[in-house]
């Protein structure tokens, strides 16, 4: 079995509400890639995106900071939401239900492709990616979201912020902390990423919205992105 896990970041599934022009073309190439490898298999852990961001800050609004806790279960139920969604673009491709708790013993997984989401609080999506990766057998993690590659620090902030086409987990871990918080704005998140060492996965971040560079990922050949591995 040929299994990637793909981290489909809310980000590029509902930016701002959800991009039924990116889905399209994404299930497009998704099919394409699954029927000229039969042997290939994928999981999407879908983000949550802007109904994640909307109703954090309107509860922000009315209690303050708030408790983190609140924050990260809005953030989960959103991407029930858009794990649903993405489960039924793929209705052909995958029989079983959306996964909400990666290490549920129960877990089947039949069909061409499993979708999951949001699990419990304390971290995002990324870690649920690596649980299942670990869960299933698999050692890449492609992360999607709307960043081209990592850099060496925030490029909104820092004009001299470099792209890197390849770190270690070790530097990479120093870049992001081990600190998980509701809307962390971070290639990877912190818990996922101490996960994935111990794993000796590598993880790939591209822009998820370039779907012929994820199809070259997929494939083995020449990509734009970050790779992060021991």
């Amino acid at each position: 079995m040929n299994l990637t896990v793909l981290s489909v970041g809310g980000s590029i599934i509902a930016p701002d509400k959800v991009d039924s022009t990116f889905l399209k073309a994404f299930r497009e190439a998704i099919v394409d890639y699954l029927e000229e490898d039969k042997d290939a298999k994928l999981i999407l852990v879908c983000g949550g995106g802007a109904p994640a961001r909307v109703y954090q800050e309107a509860y922000r609004a009315v209690r303050g900071d708030g408790d983190t806790e609140s924050q990260d279960w809005l953030g989960i139920k959103a991407t029930h939401l858009n794990g649903e969604v993405m489960r039924a673009i793929f209705s052909d491709y995958t029989s079983d239900s959306v996964v909400t708790d990666p290490t549920d013993e129960k877990i089947s997984f039949k069909g061409r492709i499993l979708v999951a989401a949001g699990w419990k609080p304390g971290f995002s999506t990324d870690t649920d990616a690596v649980f299942l990766a670990r869960r299933f057998g698999g050692k890449k993690v492609v992360n999607l979201s709307n960043i081209k590659k990592v850099y060496t620090d925030d490029p909104r902030k820092n004009p001299d912020a470099v792209p890197l086409d390849s770190i270690s987990w070790k530097d990479f871990r120093k870049m992001v902390g081990s600190e998980w918080k509701p809307g962390l704005n971070a290639p990877f998140d912190p818990v996922a990423s101490k996960i994935a060492e111990e794993e000796a996965m590598t993880v790939i971040c591209a822009d998820g919205r370039n779907i012929e560079n994820t199809l070259a990922i997929l494939r083995n050949k020449e990509f734009e992105g970050t790779v992060i591995s021991l």
